[in-house]
C-alpha cells in the first residue's frame, strides 16, 4: 500500500495499463505538454510520448469520434475531457457511436474506450462548468458509468474500465482530486463493476451515495451519531451497472433510505435508485425514500449561493430524522 492522493491514483491506473497494453493512449485537450488541465497526466509525455499522449485542439466531438474509430479497429483508447459538462459537444458520438455499434454491428464491433474527466460542481466555476452528467449517461442503452469516492477505488475501477471491451464513462470529482488515500501498488489490483462498497455499517437508516457526496454522506453520518442515530453509508462506485443486491440488503436491515447526490431532483440516477428499492424491497420499507439533491437550478456563482445550491450534511441529516420521523 500507498498513500496517494486521488488525481495520483487515476495517473497510476493509466500508466500501469498503458505499460501493460501498447494498445492504450490518452488523448484530449491539454493532456501532454500542459501535463492535464488539472495535472492528472503530469510526466506521462515524457514517459510515452507524443504518439501515446496526444494533444487536441478544442474539438471534442472531433477527437471522441477518431477515438471511437481507433477503438472499433483494435486500439483502446483514454479520452480526457476538461469537465463533463464539454462531452456535450461529442454528445451525438457517444450516444449514436460509442453506445450503439456492438449492437448495430450484431456483434462484430467492440468499442473498448474510456471517457474521462471531472464531473459535478467544483468551486465557482460557473453553471457551464457545474453539471452532475452521470444522468445524462446512465440513461444510455450500451455504456457503463463509473464514479469513485476514494483513491484506492479510482485507481480500481480505472484499470477495470481501460480492460473492459465496452465503452466506460469514469467520472471524478474536481473537489477529489487533492484527497489522500491507501492505494495497492499491485499492477493486476482491479476493481469489479457493479459492486458497491458499504462505506459505514449502520441499523437505523441507509444512505446511498456517489463521487463526492460519499463523503457528505459520512460527515452527515457522523453528525448522526451524536443524536443516537445509526446511518449506513452505501457507496454506489457503479452507476451502471448497478448494484441493486447491496441496496436490498441495507435496506433489509435499515427499513429507511435517503439517496444523496449532487444531479438535479427531476429523474436522474437517483430516481432510478429509488425505483429499484421501492420495487425489490417495498415489504422492508418503513417510510418514503427521501433523495437530497443539488436545487433545481444552474449552479449559481457566487459562492454562498453555491454552496446553498449544492446538497450538505445538514440537509441530509434533516432528511433522515424525516424518515425516522424525529423531524
Amino acid at each position: 500500500m500507498s498513500v496517494m492522493r486521488f488525481r495520483e491514483a487515476v495517473r497510476a491506473a493509466m500508466i500501469e495499463e498503458m505499460e501493460r497494453d501498447s494498445r492504450v493512449y490518452l488523448i484530449g485537450e491539454e493532456v501532454g505538454h500542459y501535463q492535464g488541465a488539472y495535472k492528472v497526466s503530469e510526466g506521462m509525455l515524457e514517459r510515452f510520448g507524443e504518439k501515446r499522449v496526444i494533444d487536441t485542439p478544442i474539438t471534442e466531438s472531433g477527437f471522441t469520434g477518431i477515438s471511437i474509430g481507433a477503438a472499433m479497429v483494435g486500439l483502446r483508447p483514454i479520452v480526457e475531457y476538461m469537465t463533463w459538462n464539454f462531452s456535450a459537444v461529442a454528445f451525438d458520438q457517444i450516444l449514436n457511436n460509442a453506445a450503439k455499434l456492438r449492437q448495430m454491428s450484431g456483434g462484430q464491433l467492440h468499442v473498448p474506450i474510456v471517457f474521462r474527466a471531472p464531473n459535478g460542481s467544483a468551486k465557482q466555476v460557473g453553471s457551464q462548468h457545474s453539471h452532475s452528467m452521470e444522468h445524462f449517461y446512465a440513461h444510455v442503452p450500451g455504456l457503463k458509468v463509473l464514479a469513485p469516492a476514494t483513491p484506492a477505488d479510482a485507481k480500481g475501477l480505472l484499470k477495470a474500465a481501460i480492460r473492459d471491451d465496452d465503452p466506460v464513462l469514469y467520472m471524478e470529482s474536481e473537489t477529489l482530486y487533492g484527497v489522500k488515500g491507501e492505494v495497492p501498488e499491485d499492477p493486476d489490483f482491479v476493481l469489479p463493476m457493479g459492486v458497491a462498497n458499504v462505506a459505514r455499517e449502520g441499523t437505523d437508516v441507509t444512505i446511498v451515495s456517489w463521487s463526492r457526496m460519499v463523503h457528505v454522506s459520512l460527515e452527515a453520518a457522523n453528525a448522526l451519531e451524536k443524536e443516537g442515530i445509526s446511518a449506513e453509508v452505501i457507496d454506489l462506485r457503479s452507476l451502471r451497472p448497478l448494484d441493486e443486491e447491496s441496496l436490498v440488503r441495507s435496506v433489509h436491515k435499515t427499513h429507511r433510505a435517503i439517496v444523496a447526490h449532487e444531479g438535479w431532483p427531476y429523474g436522474g440516477v437517483g430516481a432510478e435508485v429509488a425505483d429499484r428499492i421501492q420495487r425489490l424491497a417495498f415489504d422492508d420499507l418503513d417510510a418514503p425514500i427521501l433523495r437530497v439533491t443539488t436545487r433545481d437550478v444552474p449552479m449559481p456563482y457566487n459562492a454562498k449561493l453555491e454552496q446553498y445550491v449544492i446538497p450538505q450534511a445538514p440537509r441530509i441529516v434533516e432528511a433522515a430524522k424525516k424518515v425516522l420521523y424525529r423531524a
